[in-house]
């Protein structure tokens, strides 16, 4: 199976194909909001919610997460990672709060990818 064919069933499965893309850049939460690392910080205006995974592993509940493919008002396309469940950033309010105030655009994967 070749890397543009695999099913997107795993964290690392999409996590291969957004570096493939150069899309792999990770957005975290800070006080002053999402960044890439590149000294810019975004706020929910400024961003986009393009696709969104869940991966349940009833196995092992610890690893339950969800990916949030991201795109930014000047082009900047990445994810941000959190997981559900026991580790959940539920805790964080402000994550949780900051993550459902970015519009969401769920777009198909071909479009994406």
């Amino acid at each position: 199976m070749t890397p543009s064919s695999k099913k997107m069933t795993t964290v690392s499965t999409v996590l291969e194909k957004l570096q493939a893309k150069q899309r792999n850049h990770e957005f975290v939460m800070t006080h002053q909001g999402f960044t890439a690392g590149m000294g810019k910080f975004y706020h929910p205006e400024d961003l986009k919610i393009v696709k969104t995974y869940f991966f349940d592993d009833l196995a092992n509940p610890s690893s339950s997460s969800i990916l949030y493919l991201l795109e930014t008002n000047d082009g900047l396309k990445g994810y941000s990672l959190d997981a559900y469940g026991a580790y959940s950033n539920d805790k964080d309010d402000k994550y949780c709060r900051f993550i459902k105030e970015i519009p969401a655009e769920e777009r198909e994967e071909e479009r994406i990818f």
